[in-house]
């Protein structure tokens, strides 16, 4: 085992297994809830529209306060559609050594989420969309069929693939080197399980992250993880078969509840063979702390680290995250971060600094 590889690990494993005294999509939410994704987001893996539960939650246990507007938003209208959306507008500072420091501010998202459920139970249409005036696009469209029994179900369409974490941050080295995020989803079917503290999915799809079919290869995914009251642990595999060259990949990930903090951890080990200089073996981490020091405060503490090369020495990239976010009331979060990159020195963007402020308005 290479040195760097073991460090990677003890990284993750500390992240999991440390233990401070005493011990809310995003993952962290689940970890302090000990639920499955699945139970606030209608995906089975996460993300998307939140479900009853996950509106519920939404305003009475995040918020500092919760104010009197009535019944409760649930998002659903009548027995057979439902309704959800997220948007997200702020401010950003960039420095990069021997620069000029940018800035750039402005409505950074606005999502839309439509479901239809026909056949109560049993059959779901869904539709995620990307809301621009210029260039609206649609991130997810599929038809779930939930099977007898309620533990499987078949879906078919666009839909974000089952890797890892499904962290609400798609910059993060998890999601940006990987490839699987919320700006990527894929064309084909998945078949998903669920019974009890295990969970499963399996998808076969393009290869193309949305994109148009360029060859007879398929990228097959599999996920599998087991979730308890306390703590969860999961893996990931991903085989991309494409004739521009096959890439795989393999992830552990995990989740650890210690007092007020929730933990999360993942390591992705990458093969890639269709890289101009031939194969190349990549790793990359994230150890995640989440302080709920206060009924609607969060202290996110993030160390990530990315080795684009095994074979290539001192290239390695970390980043460092401190990000405060306050729910003064239900459907709004604020956030305020900063973050530190590290990387070679010949290249100054990989040791930028950003300063950011954001508006998060959900229902």
């Amino acid at each position: 085992m290479s040195e760097r590889m073991l460090r990677v690990l003890i990284v993750l494993i500390a992240g999991l297994l440390v233990h401070v005294q005493g011990a809310h999509a995003e993952p962290y939410i689940a970890v302090q809830k000990g639920m499955h994704c699945s139970t606030c987001h209608v995906s089975p893996s996460g993300g998307g529209k939140r479900t009853v539960y996950g509106n519920v939650y939404m305003q009475t246990e995040m918020p500092a306060r919760t104010l009197d507007m009535g019944e409760l938003w649930t998002g659903e209208f009548g027995n057979y559609i439902a309704v959800g959306g997220n948007a997200r507008g702020g401010w950003q500072r960039t420095d990069v050594p021997a620069s000029p420091s940018t800035t750039d501010s402005g409505l950074d998202e606005f999502l839309a989420y439509l479901e239809i459920t026909p056949f109560k139970s049993y059959l779901t249409l869904y539709i995620d969309a990307r809301l621009r005036p210029d260039d609206p696009v649609v991130r997810e469209q599929w038809a779930r069929v939930n099977l007898p029994g309620g533990h499987w179900s078949v879906r078919a369409g666009e839909f974000f693939l089952p890797f890892g974490l499904r962290l609400q941050d798609d910059d993060a080295f998890i999601r940006q080197v990987s490839g699987i995020n919320m700006n990527t989803p894929d064309t084909g079917w998945e078949l998903a399980w669920e019974r009890d503290a295990w969970s499963a999915q399996f998808a076969v799809t393009r290869g193309t992250a949305g994109g148009p079919e360029i060859d007879s290869g398929k990228q097959y995914s599999l996920q599998v993880s087991r979730v308890t009251n306390n703590w969860r642990v999961g893996g990931s595999l991903n085989l991309n078969d494409s004739s521009a060259g096959d890439r795989r990949m393999h992830g552990v990930f995990g989740g650890l509840q210690t007092g007020p903090v929730a933990w999360l951890a993942e390591i992705d080990y990458i093969v890639d063979d269709g890289t101009p200089t031939g194969k190349r073996n990549l790793w990359t981490s994230l150890v995640e702390a989440n302080y709920g020091y206060r009924k609607g405060h969060n202290l996110k503490l993030t160390y990530e680290w990315f080795d684009p090369d095994d074979n290539v020495s001192n290239d390695e990239q970390t980043r460092l995250s401190v990000v405060f976010e306050y729910s003064p009331f239900q459907f709004l979060q604020a956030r305020i971060g900063y973050r530190d990159f590290s990387g070679i020195p010949q290249n100054p963007a990989q040791n930028r600094e950003q300063a950011f402020a954001e508006l998060h308005i959900a229902f």
